[in-house]
């Protein structure tokens, strides 16, 4: 199958031909984020490889099959960015990869929590300095904290378990579909305004859609514990930003760790060393000393790495050869959070 895969780094190029060595796709690297003025490099490609920050709306996807492509394979899980009535009306099929690997992203998540939490980067810079003082570093311990895990899917799932299991947490959970397993080791599920209400540590594992865009929202902190840490790993909407920047200048946030921003399609990806950032919000949030950033890394390990593109690249064999498409965004839609 000819493929063009758009919004490629040397990473992506480096794990598509190592995992296409059984399948013999056609693969064409484009740089380009695929977006209305770019859809048409795709003409004569039978399917498209696209990222979180590709856009593939109706005037994408018009073009795109107008130059014969009739699938969209998202390396990525989520599926927000696709116009999936389009895609329908236009028979392409869409497909995704569900669980690259759920491991890569609840490490992370553990990972920027305890940063946050025990001031690892402003430590980190001082020592680079030279200034060894401890004055200003005084952190806290996540055993015996309370932490409220929204989306329970395989990544949230891992992130309660180690919470629970390895650091002696209290955690509660949200989801539309409980797991007895979490339960069986004292994970408790609430509704998620009494999670919000009890939980000292927030971290968000849930899709973005309609009902999750901006769930932690001026209410949401307002009805808070002071002092809430909000970590986010998954879709930069589900935080409403200006409410959170209140939040923090307020002090009802004590702590914010993301690796994902309401606005990153302009951002994330990108060497914007020597540019300015005109994006306000984004460097207001830069500016407090308890908030942690890094640009959507947390599935950034090996393993998923090659896991994305074995899963994208059988999807394209299978569509090829008339196979059922096992990871079709339509019948995963209804699946529990990821």
């Amino acid at each position: 199958m000819r493929i063009a895969v758009f919004n490629t780094k040397p990473y992506d190029r480096r794990f598509l031909v190592e995992a296409n060595a059984p399948y013999g796709h056609d693969l064409l690297f484009l740089e380009p984020r695929l977006e209305p003025a770019t859809a048409a490099l795709a003409a004569g490609h039978q399917a498209v490889c696209v990222f979180v920050n590709d856009t593939v709306d109706a005037e994408v996807l018009e073009t795109l099959a107008a130059g014969g492509t009739r699938l969209v394979a998202l390396r990525c899980a989520g599926f927000n960015n696709v116009d999936l009535a389009a895609a329908r009306r236009l028979g392409i099929d869409v497909v995704r990869v569900p669980a690259y690997s759920p491991h890569a992203v609840a490490e992370f998540t553990i990972g920027m929590m305890l940063a946050v939490d025990r001031k690892i980067p402003r430590a980190w810079a001082r020592v680079r300095e030279n200034n060894f003082a401890l004055d200003g570093l005084i952190g806290r311990n996540l055993h015996g904290r309370t932490v409220g895990v929204i989306g329970t899917g395989k990544i949230g799932a891992l992130v309660a378990r180690s919470l629970r299991a390895g650091f002696g947490c209290e955690v509660l959970a949200s989801d539309l579909h409980p797991d007895p397993a979490l339960e069986a080791i004292g994970v408790r599920y609430l509704p998620r305004d009494r999670l919000l209400r009890a939980a000292e540590i927030v971290t968000l594992h849930c899709p973005l859609t309609p009902e999750t865009r901006h769930l932690i929202d001026g209410a949401a902190i307002e009805a808070a514990r002071p002092g809430l840490m909000i970590v986010n790993t998954s879709r930069g909407a589900l935080i409403d930003t200006a409410a959170l920047i209140e939040g923090l200048k307020c002090r009802k946030v004590g702590a914010v760790a993301l690796d994902v921003y309401e606005q990153e399609a302009d951002l994330f990806f990108e060497d914007l060393s020597n540019e300015i950032v005109s994006d306000d919000m984004f460097q207001r949030l830069l500016t407090f000393p308890n908030v942690l950033i890094t640009g959507h890394q947390a599935f950034l390990t090996e393993e998923a790495l090659a896991a994305i593109a074995e899963t994208t690249l059988r999807s394209a064999a299978d569509a090829e050869a008339g196979r059922p498409l096992e990871d079709r965004v339509d019948a995963a839609r209804m699946a529990p959070s990821k």
